[in-house]
């Protein structure tokens, strides 16, 4: 009803020409609205954020290339499938063999120990 009386009371002003002050009320309604949504927006963040965790959000997981190569292939393996085609085979993961590893570790000692007897 307040509003309703105020706009009349514009009205009236406006009908007598003062229309100046009409912009300036007009300017500070809108100020002090755009205030009001802003606090309210923040309220609502505020409370959003009261449900979650807390913690930031993560950023983007990184993919590397082999394992994006590996789920290509796989992928075009089952589609290959779906229409009735030969599937090309995808190569197993190749692992070292444990001498092998032996062999690495031996030689990694030995280049430490090389390393740690240039320093004395």
């Amino acid at each position: 009803m307040q509003r309703a009386a105020e706009f009349a009371v514009s009205a009236t002003i406006l009908a007598r020409g003062e229309h100046m002050d009409i912009i300036a009320q007009l300017k500070a309604e809108r100020d002090k609205a755009a205030h009001q949504v802003k606090a309210l927006d923040t309220a609502i963040r505020a409370l959003s954020g009261m449900n979650s965790t807390g913690g930031s959000a993560r950023g983007r997981r990184t993919m590397s290339a082999a394992a994006r190569a590996r789920i290509s292939a796989a992928q075009r393996a089952r589609w290959a499938r779906t229409r009735g085609q030969k599937v090309v085979s995808i190569a197993p993961k190749r692992h070292i063999s444990p001498a092998g590893l032996a062999r690495i570790r031996a030689a990694n000692r030995a280049r430490w120990a090389k390393v740690r007897a240039a320093k004395k």
